[in-house]
């Protein structure tokens, strides 16, 4: 079978659902649809860290390393919380989409896809590579990690958007954005925190009616490999034309995060915030709603950095006394939003300093 959008058949002997962490039983199924020969034996490893879906790596003899992965319709959190695993499919159309988009190598390739069995296979990021979310929790702040971090979703942006039609077309639905983000992160968090119900209420609204660029939906530093010093993208589940802003206020909330956090690394954190949006804002020069996408990503910041320590995700770093401080924080910002980015990662180093 050849890595080129090839779709996987569902072998006829499955009496139970297939579950890939079952290595046996996708062994099994992957020798049945033609994607390993009879009689070979992969290694098989569940890769950890995801709530939404299921992702086994496979090391064969017989092919390059791929990775398995598959959707899951109730999410591995505490709270409830659900999605329709069809979102996988419009995974595979964003890996095929953002890789015309993006520098080379830097989204991995589409190796199949089983509608029947809500499952794709992608190449697998080579050894050795590391995680960027824990490169930062570590606190290694590499500026040029930064640097393409900004540039790669400067090129999603700023291409998509000049390439319309095509998105819309592509990308239209944002059904799994709003199962997978304004849910549990927006709604969610207005009804734990009333004070914000009002701006939450504003900015979903805004949100909603804002179509131009792709928005990747999940553009953080925990889906992000980093193999010989290059930036690798992964989970483009929730990918959909709307308001790309949402992707800029999300990333930055995960660095201004991880400057409350590790203490000891807080000033290259907070540089690293700073020459994030401004390199981010650089590559969007000329394009017509980049100054109306500032203003609204700043808002975006402000409701992820609340939804992260109160929605259905908290992140899962932050010690008690850190997740009520940047719930204050946040909310007294909601009241009177920075006009600009630069701003607002200022406003939110000096509220640091006084605690």
């Amino acid at each position: 079978m050849s890595d080129s959008n090839a779709k996987a058949g569902s072998p006829g002997n499955c009496e139970r659902p297939l579950d890939i962490e079952r290595h046996q039983d996708l062994l099994a199924y992957l020798r049945g649809a033609g994607i390993l020969p009879p009689g070979d034996e992969p290694v098989m490893r569940t890769l950890a860290g995801g709530v939404s879906n299921r992702t086994v790596l496979v090391t064969s003899a017989a092919r390059p390393a791929f990775v398995v992965k598959q959707a899951l319709g109730k999410l591995r959190v505490a709270a409830e919380w659900y999605a329709d695993p069809e979102r996988i499919h419009r995974e595979a159309r964003a890996m095929e989409y953002l890789g015309a988009l993006a520098p080379e190598g830097a989204i991995t390739r589409l190796v199949f896809e089983d509608r029947a069995q809500r499952l794709i296979g992608m190449t697998a990021v080579p050894e050795p590579h590391e995680n960027w979310k824990e490169m930062l929790l570590a606190g290694h702040v590499d500026p040029d990690h930064v640097r393409q971090f900004a540039e790669l979703l400067g090129a999603i942006h700023a291409r998509s958007g000049a390439d319309a039609v095509l998105a819309r077309g592509e990308f239209a639905g944002c059904e799994y954005f709003e199962s997978l983000r304004l849910e549990p992160y927006y709604r969610y968090s207005a009804r734990q925190v009333p004070d914000a119900a009002a701006f939450y209420a504003g900015l979903i609204e805004e949100t909603l009616a804002t179509r131009v660029a792709i928005t990747h939906g999940d553009y953080s530093p925990k889906n992000i490999l980093i193999h010989g010093g290059r930036l690798v993208l992964l989970d483009h589940e929730v990918a959909h034309f709307g308001d790309p802003a949402f992707d800029v206020g999300f990333s930055l909330t995960h660095l201004l995060s991880k400057a409350l956090h590790v203490t000891a690394h807080r000033g290259e954190m907070l540089e690293a915030a700073r020459a994030y949006v401004a390199r981010y804002l650089a590559c969007l020069q000329g394009v017509s709603w980049r100054e109306a996408l500032e203003q609204r990503a700043v808002r975006h910041a402000l409701g992820c950095l609340l939804a992260r320590v109160a929605g259905r995700s908290p992140l899962e770093y932050l010690t008690p006394g850190e997740r009520r401080a940047q719930a204050e924080i946040a909310l007294a910002l909601m009241a009177r939003p920075p006009a600009r980015l630069g701003e607002l990662v200022g406003v939110f180093a000096e509220e640091l300093s006084c605690r």
